[in-house]
């Protein structure tokens, strides 16, 4: 493990980058970013769209390791090159960010009021592929759509014990079970989370540290014994589809936890803008991002 980019993560001010739009999720963020279907012909040239996008933004003056820690990858990208680099491998090697890979391969369809991971067969080679790029950590999401205790604890366990393979491999996880922002039942199934992921963090080793991602609570700094535990690196948060501006809002009352977000960091960005206008409107949405996660 890199432990300056261990130290990074674990103490620094700032952010992480959420710029892991996969297969399903690519099309939207291209579409609001101003090029719909009609711009590509099939998913290769769609995913060569959306790393046109990813390049713009890490190459832009506005994102640096000054304000953003770390920056989460979809494989495709980790594939692919920056500059000249292997896409993790600027990031760290140029911009002082520190590189996550997104290891899910999506969810399955629901049951018990949740959606797990769907089987991950190639993980022990994605890792390994993974550290060759200098990647530091991964991240896998779950979506919690009901507070049903049996679905709750089905995730939990589902994202610890992939996690414990990833920290066997040297790598740092990013547990990521999401609370649907939109649920009916959103305050119960944050109480059933919160206990589910106590009970795991307490079953792990001295030396084993994972990081949360998490929806906004609903309650101000609900998760502050998560983030004082002692086997957490750091706790972040996703928007979750919230606006930039309610997300930051959230976020700001909720302290110790950073930001992890993606549609977020991305609105406002336009594929039509000149260099200038893009890397201000960057700048702008990096600065409220990066302070909203200082409090």
């Amino acid at each position: 493990m890199n432990r300056e980019q261990l130290e990074k993560v674990r103490t620094a001010v700032g952010f992480i980058a959420a710029l892991d739009q996969s297969g399903g999720s690519t099309p939207k963020a291209l579409t609001l970013y101003g090029l719909g279907s009609g711009t590509y012909a099939d998913e290769h040239q769609m995913y060569d769209r959306i790393h046109e996008l990813r390049t713009r933004i890490v190459t832009s003056p506005a994102f640096t390791g000054e304000r953003i820690l770390g920056a989460i990858l979809f494989e495709d990208t980790m594939n692919r090159r920056i500059a000249g680099l292997g896409s993790a491998e600027y990031l760290w090697q140029t911009k002082s960010v520190v590189p996550f890979l997104k290891v899910d391969k999506g969810l399955a369809p629901q049951v018990d009021g949740v959606r797990v991971m769907k089987p991950m067969p190639d993980l022990v080679d994605l890792l390994q592929r993974a550290k060759e790029h200098g990647v530091f950590g991964t991240k896998m999401r779950s979506v919690i759509a009901l507070a049903d205790p049996a679905g709750v604890e089905a995730v939990v366990q589902q994202q610890f014990a992939i996690g414990r393979q990833i920290l066997a491999a040297d790598l740092v996880p990013i547990v990521e079970p999401e609370v649907d922002i939109r649920s009916p039942e959103k305050s119960d199934a944050e109480k059933l989370l919160l206990a589910a992921l106590v009970g795991e963090l307490d079953q792990l080793g001295p030396e084993q540290h994972v990081m949360l991602k998490l929806s906004l609570p609903d309650v101000d700094d609900f998760y502050l014994p998560l983030v004082e535990h002692p086997r957490v690196l750091r706790v972040a948060a996703l928007s979750g589809g919230y606006t930039r501006a309610e997300a930051t809002a959230r976020l700001a009352r909720n302290h110790n936890m950073i930001a992890s977000f993606s549609r977020a960091l991305t609105e406002g960005l336009e594929v039509h803008q000149s260099p200038t206008e893009f890397d201000a409107a960057l700048d702008a949405s990096i600065a409220s991002i990066y302070q909203a996660s200082r409090t």
